[in-house]
């Protein structure tokens, strides 16, 4: 056997397709031989940038190219940058799920959006479970994180076991469930781990990641305080430990609770059903019911934490939501840090609250579902992996990951900051990048998904900057006589009443050159365009410095 098929028989892959540029987007392949398998399947939302886009969604062509090797998707837990491309990757390369009761009750409710329940095998795993997955085994292990029922994996393949800690924290003291089972993660250690790939969104962030209990300690105090307040509470939809604290403190205080958001009740409703929440009897009231309590007695889950401007909250502050109004006297609660970008969104909001009279809350409110630094020590010093590669953040993110693991022994040249398409060769001897396969962003907009790509925004772009101006004339079939125009149309270029000279004048000049067009016989529609486009946009540049978008459209009658 030749050495370079020796080297492809037994090192393991490790093949990134999204979630180490940014926050969000996870997927990672650990190929095998003939055997793939899928950890995560997440999407990222749009930058500011990607202009009317709603979903960004990863490249997955190398998977679609190796479809028949696809075992199945291991989902580490239930929130959108990890299981929100899954029914546009299933519909591509379709293959069991695997995951735990609430991860997949959060999967069920979105593939029944699609329409694609009984397309997909779903395979509900408990903490310890190991399954097979071809020539691989993955065992499920217990973390905390601001979403129940998550997981890290221990991924065991013929080349050594890969640790894969899925997005935790070390919550000694969690609201649902167990702590993080560290037992095993040492016991994992001691065999001997080839690779661990650890979450890096807190690295930069010295000690430890407070408990959510504590976060619950804060709403007791916020309910004492406000006794004759309305409370409305905005977090993220997923964070059903938040939401059972919220309920705990409610009842605690006799208030009834009320959901707005339409993700938020999607999430609550699959939690209860799952028995994910504990919500006494007669305390969650319908929204239509809100009137027939006095404000002291109501509290309101909503969405909206991070500046959203169709979120529920965003809507009330607008003074756009059609059944809540907010007032003088309300107690707004934000239980959510700004993610990077969103600060302007969330400042905008609270400003927005503020004027209307309500009194805005949003320290100590929160705590992160994240490992700080001593928690990732904590997990390395556990784990004592041969390599390690730091996943799940922007670059600064991982290359603090990287460092923590090098103080605690990782050799240097066994650290990997890896970028998305990399192919990570391991094995027990030597680890390197091998290969590069495509990866990037597919942008969803609409029911379109990959149909809005880098021109279409570049013209998004343009219009957004400079508007549109549209040249419309109409020629005789046959004799090519120009019979009517050219017109000038614009949207979003200049208030046409108050820059008639300019538009006269520019009609002037495209009138000459389409008429000189015409006197010197061309009748090649293309050319007629773009000499009207090259005197427009001339012109436009000499006198106002703008480059809007030109549209010449030819009309032909006979």
């Amino acid at each position: 056997m030749k050495q370079k098929e020796l080297e492809s028989v037994s090192k393991v892959k490790i093949i990134p397709l999204g979630g180490l540029e940014q926050i969000g987007m996870n997927i990672t392949l650990i190929e095998y031989e003939d055997s793939i398998v899928v950890v995560d399947c997440g999407l990222a939302f749009p930058d500011d940038e990607m202009l009317g886009v709603d979903l960004v969604i990863p490249d997955i062509t190398y998977l679609k190219e190796n479809a028949d090797k696809v075992k199945g998707y291991v989902i580490t837990h239930g929130h959108e940058d990890h299981i929100g491309a899954i029914p546009y990757v299933l519909k591509e390369v379709n293959a069991p799920i695997y995951g735990t009761k609430l991860t997949l009750g959060i999967i069920d409710s979105k593939l029944k959006e699609q329409e694609m329940v009984k397309d997909v095998k779903k395979k509900m795993v408990k903490y310890g479970q190991t399954v097979t997955l071809g020539c691989m085994k993955v065992e499920f292990i217990k973390v905390n994180h601001s979403i129940s029922d998550a997981c890290g994996l221990a991924i065991y393949t013929p080349a050594g076991i890969i640790v894969h800690t899925g997005d935790f924290k070390i919550d000694y003291t969690p609201v649902f469930g167990d702590p993080t089972d560290l037992a095993r993660l040492g016991e994992l250690g001691k065999k001997g781990v080839l690779a661990l790939m650890s979450d890096s969104t807190n690295a930069l962030r010295q000690g430890f990641t407070m408990s959510e209990r504590t976060v619950g300690r804060t709403f007791d105090h916020v309910f004492a305080e406000n006794p004759n307040s309305r409370i409305i509470i905005a977090t993220f939809a997923s964070n059903v430990d938040r939401v059972q604290q919220i309920i705990n403190s409610a009842d605690k205080y006799n208030r009834k609770v009320i959901v707005e958001g339409r993700s938020m009740v999607n999430i609550i409703n699959t939690a209860g059903e799952l028995g994910y929440l504990n919500i006494p009897e007669n305390t969650l009231i319908d929204i239509e019911l809100m009137k027939n309590y006095p404000d002291e007695q109501l509290v309101l889950i909503t969405t909206g934490s991070q500046g959203e401007s169709m979120a529920a909250l965003s809507r009330m502050a607008a003074s756009i939501h059609k059944k809540v109004t907010i007032k003088p006297g309300d107690t707004v609660i934000f239980s959510s840090t700004p993610i990077p970008g969103n600060e302007k969104a969330v400042a905008k909001v609270i400003n927005e609250l503020s004027m209307k009279g309500a009194n805005v809350i949003f320290q100590d409110t929160h705590v992160s579902g994240h490992a700080c630094q001593e928690e990732i020590k904590l997990i390395y010093s556990l784990v004592k992996p041969t390599y390690a590669i730091p996943v799940h953040g922007e670059y600064r993110h991982r290359k603090a990951n990287a460092e923590l693991a090098e103080s605690l022994g990782v050799d240097k040249d066994n650290i990997f900051i890896l970028s998305s398409g990399d192919v990570l060769s391991l094995d027990a001897e030597s680890g390197c990048v091998t290969d590069s396969v495509p990866a990037g962003t597919v942008m969803v907009d609409g029911l379109g998904v990959g149909d809005v790509g880098n021109i279409v925004l570049r013209d998004r772009q343009n219009l957004a900057e400079n508007g549109i101006i549209v040249v419309a004339m109409t020629f005789e079939k046959y004799t090519n006589q120009l019979l009517s125009g050219p017109d000038i149309v614009s949207r979003g270029f200049v208030y046409v009443r108050e820059a008639e000279n300019l538009l006269e004048e520019a009609h002037q000049l495209v009138t000459e050159a389409v008429v000189d067009c015409v006197e010197k016989n061309i009748s090649d529609w293309g050319r007629i365009k773009m000499i009207v486009r090259d005197t427009l946009s001339d012109y436009l540049w000499k006198k106002i410095k703008r480059s809007p978008m030109i549209l010449p459209i030819i009309m032909e009658v006979e």
